[in-house]
């Protein structure tokens, strides 16, 4: 009988456990409260997801409303450049080549006063800076 002591036995049914150990009640009370907290714990993921979402939803909208907002300004500044061109094209169509090439040589006649005064304006800039130099170190006027 010796080795029947030592021989492995098998496992109780869990009512027996329950019933020798006299915590029948602490037992069946833990699986509910394993529901009750992964319950609980559902329900506040499923309340925070609603508010990551709301919030998000309505973050989301107003960029899309800006989106579209910025799409439709696009467009509308592409169709009132296309009609500019269109216009300038039939003014250069219209012009006499001759008008235009008037006016081309007013604009690079003024080109190139304004290029000559501001090498004008360069020289007397310089003329001033030497006679300041020259007056702030005490030399006498090179032209006396």
């Amino acid at each position: 009988m010796a080795s029947e002591d030592h021989a492995p036995q098998p496992a109780e049914p869990l009512e027996a456990t329950k019933e020798k150990s006299g915590a029948a009640d602490a037992n069946l009370d833990r699986p509910n409260s394993n529901k009750v907290e992964s319950s609980s714990r559902r329900y506040g993921c499923e309340a925070l997801g609603r508010a990551i979402s709301s919030t998000l939803g309505a973050v989301m909208m107003e960029f899309d409303s800006r989106t579209e907002s910025a799409a439709r300004s696009q467009d509308d500044l592409s169709s009132s450049l296309n009609r500019l061109i269109g216009e300038l094209d039939k003014l250069l169509e219209d012009a006499p080549l001759a008008f235009i090439m008037q006016n081309a040589a007013k604009i690079s006649s003024v080109r190139r006063r304004v290029s000559s005064l501001n090498s004008v304006l360069k020289s007397i800039q310089r003329r001033l800076d030497s006679i300041d130099r020259r007056i702030s170190i005490g030399l006498p006027d090179s032209n006396s």
